[in-house]
């Protein structure tokens, strides 16, 4: 069995996200061979090298997991694509490039974080070709944490403000990018997150059928996606409310 989950953006502020999560990881992540994590791992990420106490908190986490025996792949999302070798090395996991192909259910699945697909939104394709390139990485990580904190802060607030005024359709998955970049891939099967949006679609590509199953963003519940011999089947999860406090 393996499992798929996106987008939890993980934060101090959100303590129900965070318990989900490492319950999560306590219970139902031991029993699956692999776990893959695709983007937004983390609200923000602004090196390895400044991580706080909570997030080190998750990397502990997810290497108890690890030294389980479940496998754990992250790929980079539009919060976190400074998430690096240092972190992974730590957590026990396995950076993966967007896309990947793997082998799940013995055919090839692409696995994408989902934001190099909205190409109608433009504005934003400008600003993740630019903030991806090596150099600005480079640069990026090597900025004073101050700066670095600042620059997190103004790209959060952006996004945000013009995510809210754009039409629905600018933000989502471009219908002709997702059939040409499956066709390149040589895949009937898209995996991503991102755009918030949980589903499985059904395609056609020539005369071949396909699917796109979207992740969903961990918000008021979680979701899963769980790949065994049933086949791939996308579920929502409620958060297991906190413990009650215990009487004086």
């Amino acid at each position: 069995m393996i499992l798929l989950i996106s987008d939890l953006h993980l934060e101090e502020e959100r303590p129900d996200i965070t318990r989900a999560f490492l319950d999560f990881l306590a219970g139902r992540a031991r029993s699956a061979q692999a776990l893959y994590i695709l983007g937004d791992f983390f609200e923000v990420w602004i090196g390895d090298d400044a991580m706080t106490p909570f997030q080190r908190s998750i990397c502990t986490a997810l290497r108890a997991l690890s030294d389980s025996g479940t496998r754990i792949f992250l790929m980079h999302g539009n919060r976190d694509f400074l998430l690096g070798k240092a972190f992974c090395k730590a957590a026990g996991a396995t950076l993966l490039k967007d896309p990947s192909v793997v082998q799940m259910n013995g055919e090839p699945v692409l696995l994408m974080h989902g934001d190099s697909l909205c190409t109608r939104d433009e504005a934003y394709m400008r600003l993740r070709r630019y903030l991806r390139n090596p150099i600005s990485l480079f640069i990026l990580r090597h900025l004073p944490l101050r700066t670095r904190h600042k620059l997190a802060r103004k790209l959060r607030s952006e996004s945000r403000a013009q995510t809210r005024m754009k039409a629905n359709d600018i933000v989502d998955v471009t219908p002709q990018e997702v059939a040409q970049v499956m066709q390149q891939q040589g895949v009937q099967t898209l995996i991503h997150g991102h755009t918030h949006r949980p589903a499985i679609h059904k395609l056609q590509l020539g005369a071949q059928a396909a699917k796109r199953i979207v992740l969903g963003d961990w918000d008021r519940q979680g979701w899963a996606l769980q790949v065994d011999e049933q086949g791939f089947q996308l579920a929502a999860f409620d958060f297991t409310p906190p413990p009650a406090p215990s009487p004086h």
